[in-house]
């Protein structure tokens, strides 16, 4: 008997598992339908011995210090500034536009004061700001809209920024300084030996059981457990009873090359003009030491895994009714972006899945994340850089 079977190995169910086990001293069954924990955060060295991540960039970064303090419990940091340009006229620019890049753009030589009122100058000033349209243009006018966002965001969401709710681009500012990191956030660093060691620290206990490549409607004839933690699409645990949320879906194509440096920044966004939306070159990102370099291209399309609830108010109103269903469930926690219809970052979702936590055992989120009992030190002993694989799947 499992005090809980969670659903999905990802940011959410691991931390909900590593809680209940050291914190509470649960016993807990965590599957997923995939081959390895990690969620979309997976990563792994390819056939060249390059860390590559499976599912695109993660890039960690957050303002919380209960959230940082917490993870830091399962991995060294490797302090990190993530940095991304934009193809835009034969030039690349810093994105989050900043000074830099409107006097490259231009040919201008303007100081902070005066490119504020270059912004000034040309937006479009909107009353009332609802779209993501309405973002932008009301900060930095109709041109730099579309060199910059109107492409992207069409081939990112395949709707125009016009129809999309206002946060998908509030996301990005717009800067009259030179600061080209793309995050501003208190904390910014990289799990210094990758996401997947990170994971199979928080998931090592004895009172976790992980079972992978497996769908849980299978294992719940199986075994027995007391309440359910979710992660995965609400819809699908409803049997889409009020149809189908909508997300978009990712491609991706990664590639080996033979060069140790294969672009001049971590990410380079493409916003016109090339079927995908950008091209991550991971070195970057892991600091990792090696004669040839893993990049991969991103092509956003309708199908496939579910990775970004869309934004629109139907859409919304939509999840309402099965947020009201999943309420109505007692014995099953639904926590995550999938379960929740939300666009989460990494931090967001740790904090949320340990408020949760919090909230199951009558504990504040930082009590909840500080509660914490010995488990036994991860040994890793084949000398190469990755894990002695010792999680047992089960399929």
């Amino acid at each position: 008997m499992f005090d809980y079977l969670i659903v999905g190995a990802g940011f959410a169910g691991s931390v909900l598992a590593e809680r209940l086990a050291n914190g509470s001293g649960k016993r807990v069954l965590i599957c997923d339908k995939r081959p390895h924990i990690g969620g979309n955060a997976y990563d792994f060295y390819n056939d060249d011995g390059i860390l590559i991540h499976k599912y695109g960039p993660h890039i960690f970064h957050t303002n919380s210090a209960d959230v940082f303090e917490y993870l830091s419990k399962f991995t060294e940091w490797r302090d990190y500034q993530h940095r991304v340009l934009a193809e835009v006229d034969g030039m690349r620019v810093p994105i989050p536009i900043n000074l830099d890049t409107i006097n490259k753009l231009y040919g201008l030589k303007l100081n902070a004061l005066e490119v504020k009122d270059f912004f000034d100058k040309v937006r479009e000033k909107r009353e009332h700001v609802k779209t993501s349209e309405d973002v932008v243009v009301n900060a930095v006018g109709r041109e730099l809209y579309e060199k910059f966002f109107r492409g992207y965001t069409r081939k990112q969401w395949g709707l125009d920024p016009s129809e999309l709710d206002a946060s998908v681009t509030a996301r990005v500012p717009t800067r009259t300084n030179r600061d080209d990191r793309y995050f501003t956030d208190t904390f910014q660093a990289m799990p210094k030996h990758g996401y997947t060691r990170m994971f199979e620290r928080m998931l090592e206990n004895p009172n976790i059981t992980i079972v992978l490549n497996s769908d849980y409607n299978e294992l719940v004839k199986e075994v027995s457990f007391r309440e359910m933690i979710y992660t995965g699409p609400v819809d699908a645990f409803f049997n889409y009873r009020y149809g189908k949320l909508p997300y978009r879906s990712l491609e991706f194509k990664h590639e080996t090359r033979d060069v140790e440096v294969f672009q001049e920044a971590p990410v380079v966004n493409y916003p016109n003009g090339q079927p995908y939306t950008r091209v991550t070159e991971f070195k970057y990102l892991t600091g990792q030491t090696h004669p040839k370099t893993g990049i991969v291209y991103e092509y956003p399309q309708a199908e496939g895994d579910p990775y970004y609830p869309i934004p629109q108010p139907e859409n919304a109103e939509l999840y309402k009714k099965y947020e009201k269903l999943a309420e109505a469930r007692s014995d099953v926690h639904f926590v995550g972006r999938l379960a929740t219809y939300k666009y989460y970052n990494m931090d967001q979702i740790v904090a949320q899945a340990l408020t949760v936590y919090g909230k199951m055992e009558g504990l504040k989120r930082k009590e909840a994340a500080n509660v914490r009992r010995a488990v036994p030190t991860v040994v890793y002993s084949n000398g190469n850089g990755k894990s002695n694989g010792f999680l047992e799947t089960v399929s």
